[in-house]
């Protein structure tokens, strides 16, 4: 038996009898790099050499039970020893022996007894070109699997990339659909306020600003998945979150589905936009109830994640909160499953989906600073997981919004717009609503206005605009000159300008484009409220 020290060349002789033990260590006594174990059990071979780490077998001829050859063939059936180095000993000078040796897989010859000095050159040659054979191998095993983690690090540098320009072309396609969905919309509500419809048109006018708004969502998807919506984030429970959409879920997935509900008690909390993550979850059973056509069950989990969970290990570290959903449907072969997040992409048919369901949870995701996970197989079901960042604070209680009444009123508003059509359209509005307005194409012709004295109770700017100055530098011109005026933003995508990594400013209002006449005149009416005395009249 050797020892457990670790030599270059190990070498296993198998001979049945005891003598070429003494006479193979007799030979390599001087070789303080050879390493030799002797073994009289030929039918074991294979095993031995593994359990030594054979670099060189040495192996008589002749012997009872399995000879020479059949330890050659044993060792050359095993996927692990087939090309180690064999050295066949014998008593015999025959060519025809010699023939049938390396036939069969020898890799040298040798007659009983050699010289030591040939032997040990022998071993030496043998053991190092089995190495060299090995090492060879390995660096072939590392090179393939470093191109293959290469070539997945390029797939997913090339995911990216192209998820990014898409995100860039859809939030500038966003951005301008919005002004143009706003120039149609305010008009159109322009004709209702105004009055001197028939019934008829007033129908169609409805009609018109049903497509509006269908626009206004679609937009709103767009941004989502381009991660350039202005998220007004705040410290939520997701738990209550999903149980105040129980009720909802249900009705959405109908009967023939099954829903389970596991919330984690004592469940983190996450800053996000709460309504954001309503529409994830909704949009999310959606496409669970149309994977589940035959019905099914829908599983909702949440549950803390801590630090160093292996759920994350290949996301992100740090303590997340996770939301799950996850079906028992029809699930999404590979090539689905790699494109699922595209804006657009759909398997479904024409005119029942729009593809918008999971690259708008994508973007969400993303923006809020979570990581999202995907996981289907064909006939197994899709699993969504949800990983958003664990918030220190507590959630505050929600204040109950009471809807304030649509009406105008007698104040100034100074409305900062570069799209004409858009600023005629909202300045006649406001007008209609009996308010006194000012117009500005863009910051400094607004600053210039209220440089004049002009008195102004609200000034309500578009966030992107040409010039000079920005719509944050007009900001703090009304600030600091107007201190008692109120300011209302409005934009169809404001990415960079107000947003804070794609969260709003606590104290920014902002009223996303497209917008209606009543959410218009809703949000003008309460931020002058608070400036202005209670009791003071509004018509």
């Amino acid at each position: 038996m050797i020892d457990d020290k670790s030599y270059p060349c190990s070498v296993l002789l198998i001979d049945d009898e005891p003598f070429a033990q003494d006479f193979i260590a007799h030979c390599l006594e001087a070789c303080t790099d050879v390493a030799l174990r002797y073994a009289s059990q030929s039918e074991r071979v294979v095993e031995l050499a593994l359990e030594v780490d054979a670099t060189v077998v040495l192996v008589d001829l002749r012997m009872p039970g399995a000879d020479g050859f059949d330890v050659i063939r044993l060792l050359r059936q095993h996927r692990d020893t087939e090309h180690l180095p064999v050295i066949l000993l014998s008593s015999e000078e025959d060519a025809e022996i010699k023939a049938r040796a390396f036939a069969t897989g020898a890799n040298d010859y040798m007659v009983k007894w050699p010289d030591g000095r040939e032997l040990a050159a022998r071993v030496r040659y043998h053991s190092a070109a089995y190495i060299a054979r090995k090492q060879r191998d390995e660096a072939f095993v590392s090179l393939r699997r470093s191109q293959e983690e290469l070539a997945a690090s390029q797939s997913a540098l090339h995911q990216a990339q192209k998820m990014e320009a898409i995100g860039q072309l859809t939030g500038g396609v966003a951005h301008d659909f919005n002004n143009v969905l706003q120039i149609i919309g305010g008009n159109l509500q322009l004709l209702k306020l105004l009055g001197g419809v028939s019934e008829s048109a007033r129908t169609r006018i409805d009609i018109a600003l049903a497509g509006v708004e269908r626009g206004a969502k679609l937009s709103a998807h767009l941004l989502a998945f381009a991660r350039r919506q202005p998220l007004q984030a705040v410290v939520v429970n997701p738990g209550a979150v999903l149980r105040d959409m129980d009720e909802m879920m249900r009705r959405v997935l109908g009967p023939r589905a099954v829903i389970n509900t596991d919330i984690e008690e004592k469940l983190w909390s996450t800053t996000v936009d709460p309504s954001q993550l309503n529409n994830v979850i909704l949009n999310l059973a959606i496409n669970a109830r149309d994977a589940m056509a035959d019905g099914g069950t829908l599983t909702i989990r949440a549950a803390n994640v801590p630090l160093g969970s292996r759920m994350l290990s290949e996301l992100a570290s740090g303590d997340y909160v996770m939301v799950e959903v996850a079906d028992t449907g029809c699930g999404m072969p590979e090539a689905v499953l790699q494109r699922a997040f595209e804006p657009f992409f759909t398997t479904k048919p024409t005119g029942q989906g729009t593809g918008l369901g999971l690259s708008m949870a994508y973007g969400f995701v993303k923006q809020s600073g979570g990581e999202i996970e995907l996981k289907s197989e064909p006939g197994a079901g899709t699993s969504v997981k949800i990983f958003l960042q664990r918030s220190t604070s507590e959630p505050e209680d929600a204040e109950e919004h009471v809807p304030a009444p649509l009406f105008g009123g007698l104040e100034t508003i100074l409305v900062v717009e570069d799209e004409q059509d858009v600023r005629t359209s909202t300045v006649e509005l406001l007008s209609a609503l009996g308010y006194q307005v000012f117009e500005a194409q863009d910051a400094a012709h607004a600053v210039e206005l209220i440089d004049s004295g002009a008195k102004i109770d609200l000034v309500f700017s578009d966030v992107i605009m040409p010039g000079k100055l920005s719509s944050r530098e007009l900001s703090e011109v009304v600030r600091t000159r107007l201190p008692s005026a109120q300011l209302l933003f409005t934009s169809g995508y404001a990415e960079g300008v107000l947003a804070h990594e794609g969260k709003l400013d606590a104290k920014v209002n902002l009223l996303q484009k497209p917008y209606s006449a009543d959410v218009l005149s809703a949000r003008i009416r309460h931020l002058l409220r608070r400036s202005k005395p209670a009791g003071v009249a509004s018509h």
